[in-house]
């Protein structure tokens, strides 16, 4: 457990260190372990920490993990593309999607979220750096998504989560964050339940709380390298 206990116990200095230079309370950012391809033995030691927040990318593998830790009151994301016929699986095993990006994928979650269970919380997703290849909603339509998307009774809609372009342009990486940021506090004019900027990973986590990130999402950091490739 050492490695992992280590890791975890930086970034969250690197969390507080960053929040108390802005001068925001670092209990005011929640610390997401990205835990795609990883066993569920390494989740269960970095829950043993306090870390009980952990994001899945791959359905099949999230479920198997999910039934082998289901002992644990982990608070499970997922934070992999949706497609249409893994709503259902999505929608009655996980607390958060935060990769939703249009309005049928919700409009699935919404119908297929068992009524014994609380809203299913989601991020819609932007793709703020423009790119082709990528998921996300365009900036110019997310207003009207998230209009559409407050009227699914079982669904709460509680911020947005973007992934920019990779790259070590620190400035660049600010502006990315900057621009999400003011979608953040366009929409929540339009959706009251908004609380959560997801934005930053291991690599540009500062620059991302600089900008007001409620959520950073860190994998290698926590986990170590990957050492195997899915």
């Amino acid at each position: 457990m050492t490695d992992i206990k280590q890791n975890i116990a930086e970034v969250r200095q690197r969390i507080c260190l960053e929040a108390e230079k802005n001068s925001r309370k670092p209990a005011g950012i929640t610390l997401l372990a990205v835990s795609k391809t990883r066993p569920a033995e390494q989740i269960r030691e970095a829950w043993q920490t306090g870390q009980h927040c952990f994001g899945e990318n791959y359905l099949q593998e999230a479920l198997e993990k999910i039934e082998q830790l289901q002992d644990l009151a982990i608070e499970w994301h997922f934070i992999g593309p949706i497609q249409s016929n893994k709503t259902r699986a999505i929608s009655e095993n996980f607390h958060w999607v935060q990769t939703v990006d249009r309005l049928r994928i919700a409009q699935r979650l919404n119908e297929q979220r068992p009524l014994n269970l609380s809203p299913l919380n989601i991020c819609i997703q932007v793709n703020i750096s423009a790119e082709e290849k990528k998921s996300g909603v365009k900036p110019d339509e997310l207003v009207a998504l998230v209009q559409d998307i407050t009227t699914l009774k079982h669904l709460t809609i509680r911020g947005l989560m973007a992934i920019p372009e990779a790259t070590e342009d620190k400035k660049l990486q600010r502006q990315r964050f900057a621009q999400l940021r003011a979608l953040y506090l366009q929409v929540r004019a339009v959706a009251p339940t908004i609380d959560t900027l997801s934005m930053g990973m291991s690599g540009d986590l500062e620059q991302a709380i600089d900008e007001g990130s409620t959520m950073v999402r860190i994998g290698t950091d926590v986990f170590g390298a990957r050492t195997q490739i899915q």
